[in-house]
């Protein structure tokens, strides 16, 4: 049955490490959740996730699972979880973000959103329930309700009709919700909006705590704004949402921002960059980031990161994946985004620990990546 539980709250900074309880296995918060947009997180199979990575839930798409290969393929053959055989949780977004990112191709309207499709030009309707029967359908164990994304910087304005439009559409998806899928097998999350403006975030966060949801999402950051900007907007929205249900923060952030995120009271977190980043040669460990093209590596004997201990820096060199970058080789882009998913996920780990331990004031004092790279001064 979904439910979450809290283990330990630092009481310097209301950090929390608890429990996700999901049908598909338990997930330990605070967790980073890699992005597998189409049922697919690119380069990585589903064996090393939960093996040498050991991800606990990772984040699949609606807009682009809607569009291929359709929810009914995906519900005849089984659910997502059957169709890309991955045992674990899965938390699929309302595939809004993606809608809204469309611009000239979408129409925003009381009902939803009417879009074409990016792939074909075909013109489909996101509503606050369909979206909702889209997730049901796929089986997902975590489920958006339809939000509206602004891009920054917005007016004050945009931004509360914006909103005020959003929590209409959560009202109506989550009674939808509660008629057609809440059986207590899985988990349903309104979204808080309301651009950089912190009376628009904190009326957002209110009215949708009287929906009792199972639990709540902080969206709209991560769209140009300041990092210092999107965290008081996370902190803000954090301090109203209810104490005990689980609280994501959609697409954040870089390593050293992660710990920061925690020490607001957010419990869930993903963001494409560690993969994204990997494909592009650019690496993240425990001494900064390392772009693996440059000159200094080609005949570089160490690992990656003589820290960790991911199947690329147990097997293979700086100077073997820099041959395979510029090569452009296939296995680059696995063995990269093995190390990138690893290096993110074991530093959330290190901040779960941390916070049972009774630690995290230090952790949080001392950086787990430095912002500086090693790149060429």
């Amino acid at each position: 049955m979904f439910g979450f539980e809290i283990q330990a709250v630092c009481p310097v900074t209301g950090a929390r490490a608890g429990i996700l309880h999901t049908a598909h296995g338990d997930v330990e918060t605070p967790v980073f959740m890699p992005v597998g947009t189409q049922a697919a997180v690119k380069g990585v199979l589903p064996r090393d996730l939960a093996g040498d990575l050991d991800a606990q839930i990772i984040l699949s798409n609606t807009y682009h699972l809607f569009l291929r290969p359709g929810q009914e393929t995906i519900r005849k053959l089984g659910g997502l979880h059957r169709f890309m055989n991955w045992p674990r949780a899965i938390l699929t977004d309302s595939g809004g973000f993606q809608v809204f990112s469309l611009n000239g191709l979408r129409q925003i309207s009381e009902e939803g959103v009417l879009f074409r499709s990016h792939l074909n030009g075909d013109a489909h309707m996101f509503t606050p329930q369909s979206t909702i029967d889209v997730q049901l359908a796929l089986g997902s164990d975590v489920m958006m309700v339809l939000d509206e994304c602004l891009e920054y910087p917005a007016s004050h304005e945009a931004a509360r009709v914006s909103m005020e439009r959003t929590l209409r559409w959560a009202r109506s998806a989550y009674g939808h919700y509660r008629a057609a899928g809440k059986d207590g097998s899985r988990g349903c999350f309104p979204i808080v909006q309301g651009s950089m403006y912190a009376d628009l975030r904190e009326r957002c966060a209110r009215e949708l705590k009287e929906l009792d949801a199972d639990g709540y999402a902080i969206g709209g950051l991560s769209v140009g704004e300041p990092r210092a900007l999107s965290l008081e907007m996370a902190g803000i929205s954090t301090e109203i949402l209810p104490r005990y249900k689980p609280r994501y923060v959609m697409g954040v952030g870089m390593p050293e921002e992660l710990a920061e995120y925690v020490a607001r009271g957010v419990d869930m977190m993903d963001c494409v960059l560690p993969s994204r980043n990997a494909r592009n040669g650019y690496l993240f460990t425990s001494q900064g980031r390392v772009i693996i093209k440059q000159k200094q590596y080609k005949e570089d004997a160490r690992p990656v990161d003589e820290s960790c201990g991911c199947y690329a820096c147990r097997n293979f060199s700086r100077a073997y994946l820099r041959h395979l970058f510029l090569a452009g080789e296939m296995t680059f882009s696995t063995l990269a985004t093995i190390h990138n998913l690893k290096r993110y996920l074991d530093i959330m780990r290190e901040i779960r620990h941390a916070i049972l331990s009774g630690r995290f004031p230090e952790l949080l004092r001392a950086p787990v990546c430095p912002h500086v790279a090693n790149e060429p001064g």
